[in-house]
């Protein structure tokens, strides 16, 4: 059993941000959402420019460097928005440091980096959150809720779509953008709260094969894909995910389709619930009209919920929604289906025996 440091207790819990870049300001906010109970109490970049604004729009200390922080800063927990081929050695670092990780999505872009995070912050009994925050969405709650009470009977196909759009301009912005070490291709980075969808809304996968391209893009990454899955269920299922949708972001989507239940969740960020259909009505279907929403960010407005969890679980009042080994049950399906396209075969989950 693992034993983690004493609850907070009386005090706001304090948090330090590692890379200032396009993602961070949704974590900014979201702590700033839970004033009375939260803290940033530092930030961290090395792009100088990116670092002095942070800190002109939090407040927070700067440090030039994740060492320094660590020495000089007294966070609580450390959250990661760096490249995420990045990850792994800060995450480890930070965990020996005795300080809780909380990273981004992908929380790491290797399978055995994935690993690596785990046993470092169990060997130095500290926690790791991983950031899932489009669970949080409505939508996505009435319809994990509805697969646990069993409502579509047995699934029979489940489809996902991702087609959004990520200019040249966008992957020239940053020099890790685009690549194989740093930042992984449209699964990994751009559709990857979509792959996590296809384990915690459906269940278990059993193989998965796949097929990627560079079809428009000056990068080493993939910017389209397409993915045939078998879950452990029978259930059969795809999701096709592009960047080079004309001229913008169009649809991030989910249908379900069931022995007693057909639902599609649709939109440009699944945020809209525009099939909804049972064999029998429960109090859920009366939330169906009110649990769509109007986004502008396919980024969706989960990360204060999901910063109130964390905080809780620090305080000692929860578990955490999304840990580590939840967090690797998405990488594991990324690394299968890349690993599929690769080497032009079907792979079986999970990876490790």
């Amino acid at each position: 059993m693992r034993h983690f440091p004493s609850p907070i207790a009386g005090r706001p819990v304090r948090f330090a941000l590692v890379g200032c870049g396009r993602i961070a300001k949704n974590h900014m906010g979201a702590i700033e959402k839970h004033a009375d109970r939260a803290q940033l109490v530092g930030v961290c970049d090395v792009d100088a420019a990116a670092l002095a604004l942070a800190v002109q729009s939090t407040g927070a200390k700067g440090y030039s460097s994740l060492a320094q922080m660590l020495e000089e800063c007294d966070a609580d927990a450390f959250i990661l928005t760096t490249p995420s081929g990045l990850h792994a050695e800060q995450a480890v670092q930070i965990a020996e440091a005795g300080r809780h990780v909380i990273t981004e999505k992908p929380m790491a872009t290797r399978w055995d980096d994935g690993k690596r995070m785990v046993a470092a912050c169990d060997a130095a009994g500290v926690r790791l959150f991983v950031v899932k925050q489009n669970r949080r969405n409505a939508t996505l709650q009435l319809l994990k809720r509805a697969v646990e009470d069993g409502r579509f009977g047995r699934i029979y196909m489940v489809n996902m779509n991702v087609f959004w759009t990520r200019p040249q301009e966008y992957y020239d912005s940053a020099a890790w953008r685009g690549t194989w070490e740093f930042d992984g291709g449209a699964f990994m980075n751009q559709a990857s709260h979509y792959v996590d969808l296809l384990d915690w809304v459906v269940g278990p996968v059993e193989s998965v094969q796949a097929y990627t391209a560079t079809l428009a893009r000056n990068i080493e990454v993939e910017d389209t894909g397409v993915l045939s899955l078998r879950w452990r269920s029978g259930a059969l299922g795809s999701m096709s995910v592009t960047m080079l949708t004309y001229p913008k972001n169009l649809e991030g989507s989910i249908t379900i389709l069931g022995e007693k239940g057909t639902v599609r969740i649709g939109g440009v960020a699944v945020n809209e619930i525009q099939h909804w259909e049972f064999a029998d009505s429960t109090d859920d279907d009366r939330k169906v009209a009110e649990a769509s929403y109007e986004t502008t960010s396919v980024y969706g407005f989960g990360h204060p919920l999901y910063y109130d969890n964390v905080i809780r679980v620090l305080q000692g009042e929860a578990e955490p929604e999304t840990d580590g080994r939840e967090g690797l049950r998405s990488l594991e399906l990324l690394i299968a289906a890349y690993r599929s396209a690769r080497d032009g075969k079907r792979v079986a989950l999970p990876l490790d025996y």
